[in-house]
């Protein structure tokens, strides 16, 4: 046998190398249809696609798309951020058929959890996506949290862990790998990491008590991914962020039990690279780099950087590390190895084998979410036209400004007529001024006041207080984490955003006995 010359050997290894840098992206793009510069990187080595609301018009076209994706690499793995409830990305444009974890955790019932998270996952892989981006096992347990909030199934980490497991479950049933998120722990930050480095100062103890309950069930239940968080615990690491740490991916994510450890032998899925939290101190190539040097499999990037340069930029960094001894070979080999075996088992899993269609699961778990609490005079139900206004934060980028929420739009549909308005923090006539103007417009029409984490914003907590003083016959719709006392002639907490939520919330406002009234 003829042995390969030194040029040739060089010429293999760097070729492999290449392909291995290009395997452990997960880069976004622009446009409903894969660009030319996608497609030739899909044959060079490129395993897998995120996509983002921007690539998504409908269920037909999406199909089309990753039709397309698989006619250059057929085990590609496309990859999505679909939530259900505020974070969604199949319905970007008209709200989710499905409530987030807030309503599922509300509910309680970790069977009709693995229902939806099952139909979720139909729905993802009829449109040939094999990757989602969920759940999110975080613990709420900072209120004030500007990003988790009702992506979150609760407080509790009994309660997050039993339907964090239950969701992975589901997910996994319909053929679509679950990526459990935030590891270690995303609920007790008062930061967004999109905007800046969150830091949690709980002990070790804490985390094991706390955060890590949820990931212990996912792991458990086996999870296929785990994403980490762009966030720093000194009780883990005082330097670096859990993405960037080998104390948090390789010592305690992948460590086995027996050390303290998840004993996760699953893929690790960076959070977005571009993120502030990553890019503003490290920038998207070194950090990349160091993901991958502490543990991370794959770098996910693409949420607001989506174009060719950007996989370039990372492919050249991640070669150029190992050349210089930056990054083991091994490591970024070992890395490589763990999504192409995540694409085989997505193939072998089959797309939603088994997973009878439960169409209206989604209604009917928003319905069992609702809580609603009716105030000191009888409640009339809505049958003429109504007023809404909606006080109106601003959206963290997790979720959007894409997406409609509300109550008005369904409401319209069962008392046409009903107006609407947006109230947001920006009025620049103060809290009076705003009422003043709000009272004006809805003249004698009944008023149905929709929140959002109320209480987290004194300037909408101001305005609802001077609202329900001149009008006390006001409904209140709160559409976020139910956490401030409820007011009003009638107070529904839906527990999220989602379409189905507002849907649930305007069948009570109309109907004389409100489901769950007490």
């Amino acid at each position: 046998m003829t042995s390969l010359s030194g040029s040739a050997r060089s010429v293999r290894s760097a070729d492999t190398l290449t392909r291995d840098a290009l395997t452990v992206l997960q880069p976004g793009f622009t446009g409903t249809t894969a660009p030319d510069w996608l497609r030739r990187r899909l044959g060079e080595g490129l395993a897998a696609v995120g996509l983002f609301g921007r690539n998504v018009h409908d269920p037909e076209q999406l199909a089309a798309l990753t039709r397309q994706l698989r006619r250059e690499r057929d085990d590609v793995l496309v990859a999505i951020d679909e939530e259900g409830g505020d974070v969604t990305r199949l319905e970007v444009r008209g709200g989710s058929s499905f409530p987030g974890n807030h309503a599922l955790g509300a509910v309680d019932d970790t069977a009709l959890t693995r229902q939806v998270a099952r139909e979720l996952g139909r729905r993802l892989a009829g449109c040939g996506i094999n990757l989602n981006w969920a759940p999110s096992a975080d613990v709420n347990s900072n209120p004030a949290n500007p990003v988790i909030g009702v992506r979150s199934f609760g407080a509790d980490p009994h309660l997050v862990a039993r339907h964090t497991a239950a969701y992975v479950e589901g997910l996994q049933s319909a053929g679509v790998a679950a990526c459990t998120k935030h590891f270690p722990g995303h609920g007790d930050t008062a930061v967004d990491s999109h905007h800046d480095l969150p830091r949690i100062t709980a002990d070790l103890a804490t985390l094991q008590d706390r955060e890590l309950v949820p990931f212990r069930a996912a792991v458990a239940a086996g999870t296929r991914a785990v994403m980490s968080a762009h966030i720093l615990l000194p009780a883990l690491d005082g330097d670096r962020p859990a993405t960037l740490s080998p104390a948090a991916l390789h010592g305690l994510l992948r460590a086995p039990a027996t050390e303290g450890g998840l004993g996760f032998d699953g893929l690790i899925v960076t959070d977005g690279m571009e993120m502030q939290a990553i890019s503003a101190i490290y920038g998207i190539e070194h950090g990349s780099v160091l993901a991958i040097a502490a543990g991370a499999d794959a770098i996910c990037v693409g949420g607001g950087l989506a174009d060719e340069a950007t996989v370039l930029r990372l492919r050249d960094a991640l070669v150029r590390a190992v050349r210089t001894g930056e990054l083991p070979e091994e490591r970024l080999a070992d890395a490589a190895a763990r999504v192409r075996a995540l694409a085989r088992w997505t193939r072998g899993a089959g797309a939603g084998e088994g997973a009878a269609p439960a169409l209206g699961i989604g209604l009917t778990a928003a319905r069992r979410a609702l809580r609603i609490t009716t105030g000191d005079r009888p409640y009339e139900p809505l049958t003429t036209p109504a007023y809404v206004a909606a006080f109106t934060p601003l959206a963290n980028i997790a979720v959007g400004d894409e997406t409609p929420w509300g109550v008005a739009a369904e409401l319209s549909c069962l008392v046409p007529g009903t107006a609407t308005a947006t109230y947001p923090a920006t009025a620049p006539t103060g809290t009076g001024s705003q009422v003043d103007g709000l009272l004006t417009a809805a003249g004698d029409r009944r008023i149905v006041a929709v929140v959002r984490d109320v209480h987290r914003h004194p300037w909408m907590a101001d305005t609802l207080r001077a609202l329900l003083a001149a009008r006390p016959d006001t409904a209140v719709v709160e559409m976020g984490v139910p956490q401030s006392a409820p007011q009003g002639a009638l107070h529904i907490a839906t527990h999220g955003a989602a379409r189905v939520c507002g849907q649930a919330a305007a069948e009570a406002l109309t109907t004389r006995t409100p489901p769950g009234a007490g």
